[in-house]
Order: C-alpha cells, then sequence, then structure tokens
C-alpha cells in the first residue's frame, strides 16, 4: 500500500518529467532538429527557428518554473507538506 508521502513524491516527479519532456522539446527538438522548417516563418524580424534556440527555449524555461512552483504549492497543501 502506498503512503501518502510516496504519493506525493510521484506526483512531483512525474510532474519533473512532464516538463523536463517539455522544455527538452523546445529546447532540443525546435531548436536543433526542427531548425530549418522553423526558419522558413518569421517572429519579430528573425527565423523562428533561431528564435527557439537563442530565446525561447530561456523562456520556456522560466514559465515552468512558475507552472512547477503553482503546481508545487498545491500539492503541498493537499498533502498537507506546506510551509
Amino acid at each position: 500500500m502506498k503512503t501518502k508521502m510516496d504519493e506525493y513524491w510521484s506526483k512531483n516527479l512525474r510532474l519533473i518529467a512532464i516538463l523536463l519532456g517539455i522544455w527538452a522539446l523546445v529546447g532540443y527538438v525546435f531548436g536543433i532538429l526542427l531548425v530549418v522548417p522553423l526558419n522558413s516563418i518569421r517572429m519579430g524580424g528573425f527565423p523562428l527557428g533561431f528564435w527557439f534556440a537563442q530565446q525561447g527555449a530561456i523562456y520556456v524555461f522560466v514559465v515552468l518554473i512558475f507552472v512547477y512552483c503553482r503546481i508545487m504549492n498545491t500539492l503541498d497543501r493537499k498533502y498537507d507538506v506546506h510551509e
């Protein structure tokens, strides 16, 4: 039987895996593998593939930090481990 903390930790690890997957998709797939097709699209005067490689992955990472913080605060309160 799973304890309350095992369930909490499992949800935490699942969330981390999902968010890291999103970051890898944006940083690696969009910024490296799909850079040539994305470069045909322009964003702010720059090719979209270049934008993802130079700035997009960083912006997505910062957004994912805030998403993680918000979801973990909710989980912390749910499992009564908040500060």
